[in-house]
């Protein structure tokens, strides 16, 4: 069924229209694309609700009708004003001539399926020449042509779907229609055995069920089968990968009692946190068995992850193996290489003035390096003359090679996908290299279980002792706008006190000013994809949301304003991901060192970045970052002895989802509270997607936080089978569906690299 081309069945002119306007190209992919919501004959849709810019379907009554003839040329204007009895929403009809025919289709009292992109004209929402089809007698026909079918419109429920200027929802419908007639379901992917005891629908019924359902119980049975089939595949695809990995042997890394690890551990000036000591013995435990560690590690803004990471690869280097660490950018590479080294002091210092006796040596690898200090990185990975190599995406080029690689650490785990995990495995020669992800912010269970099942999970919730609370608050400008002045002033304050400061805006700022948000990001002009569910400020700047309609502050307009007015005299410097690497690393160390007070910056610095003294985060345009993302940047505040504090600068309204989001990062500093906020304000496909390496979801219906417990139901399910046939032999239907999941994740990441 999935692979049959939609022409045979709908004919060439509808399929291409599919395929041009919505992507879809078999039979699979239309069934696939479900209905977005599902009319009742005689329920008139909200119209207050409507988006500008948004191509909808709405059924309406209409309220009134007229026409009257063009100014400036030949024809006629044709006004329909159609309403649900609260909203009002008026249709034009351009004509060569007199519509006087529209007019007595589209009567006063009639009921219709009208489909097109919301305008606005003259303060009044509208749709410019919408297709639309009456809801009347079978016979009736609308002006695209196509009869109101009687078995289309004599069922209780009308399925909308999201529609085109190409396919409206109806002619969706029509297509879905002829492929349903033509289904042909010879091996149904959930096995019998779990149909019979969850009582499921078959396939073929469920797809029915959803497209054309009888009623609101049949269209429920069908969601909630189809739910199955999203989780349980993915759920099979995760034990297939987690059994696979347990076939494959490592080296064994036991810990040395007088080793690199018991020397750094006795020279520690603090004692680790309870959760750190936990995360370590389950790490240390695993890189002393016979296959490798798949693991990982999650934990709060701050708790210490770098430490336990460190640790884990100083037992590799005791046990003779070398442990690369993978960072998503060249500043956290950086960054990662100056704290580990200064963790390390002489124990990182092999063959170097003033280096311990059994010392291990680090080094950088990043893809604008010059040439000879590539060669050298190059040299020292596969002699193995560094212990520890640090690196970004640079370390997955086939001529990096390593001597003896036993341990890959993944920093930020969301901003690489299973396949990029595998290529740096791959370099460990005989057998595998054990592997920890981790990723600085805190995962639902849900998520966990569907985008890191195939992982054990330690987890961190403390934060280290003497690490100083931060305190947020809102920063309500267009309600009071004096309110930015003191924020100024309370930055002057931090810094007249000896500490420093972050401002955070969500653009560089130059002349790309003009161009798409996309072309933005990819040359810089907005900074890459953040958050473990991977967002940025939004492409449409936020509207709709309660952003302000102008243009994003931008680093570079705001640094110089900063400068020359409210923090005139303070050393203010300037950090974005455009910078060549040479001036980021400037900049960062200068800011480290105290010679910068304050940092004007894009969330270049959202992860990894420590420095102690630093107090005070502004963000500017707060609206138009994520929950998740403003809890990370947050994070850079705080880290010493000091207290923390984080101002979120917005000019969003009061009552609007943009300062819900931020009245709920102000609430609470709890990682985990915000984790389960920020997905439940957000779409399935960001979170799986881009925690995926930026595939596209293959989730459609499931709901990570509605549906927990059919997840992990899903999951115990998945375990059994594939146990008991890891090959899926027994279970053809569900071989296909977990086959064309794995081939789309080779699709992605081909695509990326």
């Amino acid at each position: 069924m999935h692979a049959d081309p939609l022409r045979l069945i709908i004919g060439d002119k509808a399929a291409k229209r599919l395929a041009d306007s919505l992507d879809l190209h078999t039979v699979g992919d239309l069934l696939g694309y479900y209905p977005r919501r599902y009319d009742k004959r005689g329920e008139l849709t909200d119209l207050v609700g409507l988006t500008e810019g948004e191509y909808v379907t709405v059924q309406a009554e209409v309220a009134s009708v007229s026409s009257r003839p063009m100014r400036n040329r030949r024809g006629s204007i044709c006004e329909a004003v159609v309403t649900d009895g609260r909203g009002r929403l008026t249709l034009t009809f351009f004509g060569n001539g007199r519509q006087d025919w529209r007019e007595k289709e589209l009567a006063p009292g009639t009921r219709g399926l009208f489909s097109g992109q919301v305008s606005s004209f003259r303060g009044k929402r509208q749709l410019t020449h919408p297709d639309y089809e009456v809801l009347g007698s079978a016979g009736a026909l609308g002006t695209a042509g196509t009869g109101v079918r009687a078995a289309e419109f004599a069922a209780e429920i009308i399925p909308v779907y999201r529609a085109t200027s190409q396919m409206p929802s109806w002619k969706i419908a029509d297509s879905v229609r002829l492929a349903l007639h033509a289904l042909d379901v010879p091996d149904d992917p959930l096995p019998a055995d779990l149909r019979q005891r969850l009582g499921l629908y078959g396939y073929a019924d469920a797809l029915r069920g959803i497209h054309r359902p009888v009623d609101l119980a049949d269209k429920n049975r069908a969601v909630e089968r189809l739910k199955w089939d999203e989780a349980f595949t993915l759920q099979v695809r995760l034990a297939q990968r987690r059994r696979a990995a347990a076939d494959y042997t490592a080296v064994p890394r036991p810990p040395l009692e007088d080793g690199l690890l018991a020397e750094f551990d006795g020279a520690l000036p603090f004692e680790l946190t309870l959760g750190q000591v936990k995360a370590s013995a389950e790490i240390a435990s695993d890189l002393a068995g016979l296959h490798p560690m798949n693991r990982l590690l999650q934990g709060e803004v701050g708790s210490g992850k770098t430490m336990v990471a460190v640790r884990a690869m100083l037992q590799v280097v005791d046990a003779a193996g070398q442990a690369a660490m993978l960072a998503p950018t060249e500043v956290l590479a950086q960054q990662h290489y100056r704290s580990i080294s200064s963790l390390l002091g002489p124990l990182g210092m092999a063959g170097q003035l003033g280096g311990a006796d059994h010392a291990t040596r680090l080094t950088l690898l990043t893809g604008s390096m010059g040439a000879a200090a590539r060669r050298k990185a190059l040299l020292e990975a596969a002699s193995g003359g560094a212990g520890i190599v640090i690196g970004t995406h640079a370390l997955l080029e086939d001529k990096v090679q390593f001597a003896d690689l036993g341990l890959v650490v993944i920093d930020e785990q969301h901003r690489f996908g299973v396949e990029q995990r595998d290529a740096l495995r791959d370099k460990a020669g005989d057998g595998r290299p054990h592997v920890l992800v981790m990723t600085a912010t805190p995962i639902p269970r849900t998520v966990a279980m569907t985008v890191f099942g195939d992982l054990d999970m330690s987890t961190l919730t403390e934060l280290p002792s003497g690490r100083a609370p931060i305190a947020t608050h809102l920063v309500p400008v267009a309600e009071r706008p004096h309110y930015l002045a003191r924020t100024w002033e309370r930055i002057r304050e931090e810094v007249a006190s000896g500490r420093q400061a972050y401002v955070v805006c969500p653009r560089i700022g130059d002349e790309t000013a003009g161009r798409s948000a996309d072309s933005r990001a990819r040359d810089g002009g907005l900074e890459e994809p953040s958050g473990y569910a991977g967002e940025r400020p939004d492409d449409d700047d936020g509207a709709g949301d309660g952003a302000p309609s102008r243009p994003p502050i931008a680093v570079l307009d705001l640094a110089a304003q900063l400068t020359d007015g409210e923090l005139s005299g303070l050393r203010v410097g300037i950090m974005h991901g455009r910078l060549p690497p040479e001036d980021k690393d400037k900049v960062m160390l200068a800011f480290a060192d105290g010679q910068v007070d304050v940092l004007v910056t894009t969330t270049v610095v959202e992860v990894g970045v420590d420095v102690p003294n630093a107090t005070v985060m502004v963000i500017m345009d707060a609206e138009r970052f994520g929950v998740s993302q403003l809890h990370q940047l947050r994070g850079r505040v705080g880290r010493g002895s000091h207290g923390g504090l984080c101002l979120l600068v917005t000019e969003a309204p009061e009552e609007s989802p943009a300062r819900d989001r931020l009245a709920a990062v102000a609430s609470t500093t709890d990682g985990f509270v915000l984790s389960r906020i920020d997905l439940s304000q957000r779409r399935e496909g960001d979170v799986l997607g881009t925690a995926q390496a930026g595939r596209k979801s293959s989730l459609r219906l499931l709901r990570l936080l509605e549906d927990e417990a059919l997840i992990g139901q899903a999951r115990e399910e998945a375990v059994a089978l594939v146990g008991t046939d890891p090959a899926l032999a027994s279970y053809p239907g569900l071989a296909a569906a977990v086959l064309a999941l794995a081939e789309q994740e080779r699709a992605s990441f081909l695509e990326k690299t």
